[in-house]
């Protein structure tokens, strides 16, 4: 049984396209985590349910036209519409670390983390991350209570400490005036 903390949020099904059970979604994530073979967990009924694609094809830049196993016409897979499409952590950490070659961490793994810049120090936890715009926003809760946003790119990103749960970021001057 697949739990809820073994899972993390990657896209989402919008619509329903033709009538052989493809569906239109938007993915986070580069497709060919789908196209190897990983599954796309759905929660139906409250339990998480993994769903293998028999074909996944671009349509745009985030969108994506899948085709699930066993999903084979369009009133199956308008059951689907607006489900959220969720991976496993492990497996996705895993493809992710495989095919960009690089330091990867989820972003719900950040969650909790202390935002330290290097010129000014201690700046907050990490209590949400917006990814709902093109830019993606670290949303910080400084030790005062206030709010900041801090834009999530590498370029501001100097290391991130997975034993002392911290981010160290070099950070433009005046950015933190700007909140």
């Amino acid at each position: 049984m697949i739990k809820e903390d073994e899972i993390t949020s990657v896209g989402k099904l919008l619509k329903t396209h033709a009538l052989k059970g493809e569906l239109n979604m938007m993915l986070d994530i580069d497709p060919d985590y789908l196209e190897e073979g990983n599954p796309a967990i759905l929660d139906i009924d409250g339990i998480f349910v993994p769903f293998y694609a028999d074909s996944v094809r671009t349509k745009g830049t985030f969108s994506y036209l899948v085709k699930f196993e066993g999903i084979d016409s369009e009133i199956e897979a308008k059951k689907l519409v607006n489900k959220t499409v969720y991976a496993l952590r492990g497996p996705l950490k895993e493809f992710m670390l495989d095919n960009y070659d690089e330091e990867f961490a989820l972003y719900d793994d950040l969650l909790g983390y202390t935002i330290v810049d290097t010129a000014t120090g201690v700046i907050g936890k990490v209590v949400e991350i917006d990814t709902n715009t093109e830019n993606e926003l670290f949303i910080v809760e400084t030790p005062e209570g206030n709010t900041v946003y801090i834009p999530l790119t590498e370029d501001f990103i100097e290391k991130i400490d997975e034993d002392n749960k911290t981010i160290t970021m070099h950070l433009p001057e005046g950015l933190l005036d700007l909140n």
